[in-house]
């Protein structure tokens, strides 16, 4: 396969993430080598992400830490929603998770979250957690305003831009009666609420952990379906540059935090497109389809479902 046109420079990636270099933001250590990937632009299908050299199968890609993450699951740990010991709500695996989380945990610990998390609890919301944790985040200078918008937004309905407005009233009144100064939630308007969830509803991924080492791929896999052990949602970065495949080349998985491990599900060649499935693989065809189109706003046409399978 030659080489996708529109390659996006490391120079702009850096200028995207204000955070951490590019090659960091999703390495889980700085001494990691960068990963055998590169995001280009594409004619046929826009931000897709690509080899630079061959990939066996079963090779682990790369890490990714997320960008913003919110525990769903009491007793799964507030930073990187691993178990976190005792089943209650808001609390930490370690000391190293509440140090990284500190000045945001303490930003949310000064409001009173009832009528929000009610609202969110009543129309079956779990979304708008996740931009309550963002604008947390950006209060206390652990993320800026734009974190997320390098990724692509879904389309809005007038229908879902008045049904989110109430959820930004309600988050902002959160923050004024908790007597937070204005000049720190100036950022905080409905466009940017509207803006940060059209983003957070197409990237934000549900996390399943699965126990054990990560090199066993297939029985972790089907531990965290069988466990049905969701403890939460997280928007990534790097993660949401790869294109959906009914039979990926390339799967992503949970082992005992938020932190995803992308693995090659076979061999990969240099300059091959890897992509990931972004439901359950085994529903039929037209299924696939309807939840792809509902959920992510395209229709289907990999090779699986052009087949019919």
């Amino acid at each position: 396969m030659g080489a996708p046109p529109f390659s996006l420079s490391r120079r702009f990636f850096k200028t995207l993430f204000p955070f951490s270099s590019f090659y960091s933001s999703f390495s889980t250590t700085t001494t990691s080598p960068p990963p055998p990937i590169r995001v280009a632009l594409t004619e046929s299908v826009g931000r897709a992400v690509f080899a630079t050299r061959p990939i066996a199968s079963g090779d682990l890609i790369h890490t990714a830490s997320p960008a913003v993450c919110h525990p769903s699951a009491p007793g799964a740990c507030y930073f990187c929603l691993a178990n976190s010991g005792p089943r209650q709500p808001l609390t930490f695996c370690s000391q190293y998770c509440y140090r990284r989380s500190k000045g945001y945990y303490n930003v949310e610990m000064k409001e009173n979250w009832v009528a929000f998390e009610d609202y969110c609890r009543t129309h079956g919301l779990k979304y708008p957690l996740l931009v309550k944790r963002l604008a947390c985040m950006v209060i206390s200078g652990d993320a800026t305003s734009d974190t997320l918008d390098i990724l692509q937004p879904t389309n809005l309905t007038p229908e879902m831009v008045l049904e989110m407005e109430e959820g930004f009233l309600l988050l902002r009144n959160a923050f004024t009666k908790a007597l937070v100064a204005d000049e720190h939630i100036a950022f905080l308007t409905k466009q940017w609420y509207i803006n940060v969830l059209a983003r957070i509803r197409i990237n934000a991924f549900r996390i399943e952990l699965a126990g054990g080492l990560y090199e066993d791929l297939l029985s972790s896999a089907v531990a965290s379906v069988e466990a049905e052990a969701a403890v939460g949602n997280a928007v990534y970065i790097l993660p949401s540059f790869y294109n959906h495949d009914c039979d990926p080349n390339v799967h992503i998985i949970w082992i005992d935090s938020a932190d995803a491990k992308l693995k090659a599900l076979r061999d990969i060649d240099e300059g091959e497109e890897l992509r990931i499935c972004y439901i359950d693989a085994s529903l039929d065809r037209d299924a696939r389809r309807e939840l792809l189109f509902r959920g992510f706003g395209f229709q289907c046409n990999c090779r699986r479902c052009l087949h019919g399978d």
